[in-house]
């Protein structure tokens, strides 16, 4: 059995789901990115049970077929930005297609209609959140970061960069310098 949740798109939240299961003392055999695979059906108040605690971590346990279908559509696309080597020469359509096993116009349709933006809309602003994630860190260069993110160019990313944030790469950056920090007891 499956149980998709909504959300479910870092380590933390993988942690998190983990506990409340261990918690529960529910066996899975695995825990991905929005996903958890049990080796048996869920009672209906084990079910309700790790919904309803989910939800308290801003989880959310997804029922409807087609949010299911447009979950795992954001989850590959996430996984397919973060894949340090994707294949360039398998078109991110084909990929997305053969892996659901759906025709990609009705993917897309889809995905569209349910989330008010196109699959290729949605892939930039994940490309965009995590290039502003490498320039927070201050790790990489704006080039290296491109090629990371298999952009053609510093200037296609920058270009769309400034498109979705209003803001260059290199002004961001600069801005992260100026971020005064609260310590905790602060807070």
């Amino acid at each position: 059995m499956e149980l998709y949740i909504k959300h479910m798109v870092s380590l933390r939240c993988k942690l998190c789901v983990k506990a409340e299961l261990d918690k529960r003392a529910l066996a899975y055999d695995t825990i991905e990115m929005g996903v958890v695979k049990f080796f048996r059906p869920l009672s209906a108040s084990e079910h309700l049970s790790i919904s309803k605690s989910l939800m308290l971590s801003g989880l959310e346990v997804i029922e409807d077929k087609k949010a299911i279908l447009i979950e795992k559509i954001k989850m590959a696309v996430i996984k397919s930005i973060r894949s340090k080597n994707g294949d360039d020469n398998l078109n991110f359509s084909d990929s997305l297609s053969r892996s659901l096993q759906y025709e990609y116009n009705y993917l897309s349709n889809n995905f569209s209609h349910f989330m008010g933006i196109t699959i290729g809309q949605y892939m930039i602003a994940q490309k965009i959140e995590m290039a502003k994630e490498y320039l927070l860190y201050d790790e990489l260069n704006l080039s290296e970061i491109a090629r990371m993110l298999r952009y053609s160019s510093v200037g296609h990313l920058s270009r769309q960069f400034k498109d979705i944030t209003g803001l260059t790469p290199s002004y961001f950056k600069q801005l992260r310098k100026h971020r005064v920090r609260i310590a905790l007891e602060d807070i």
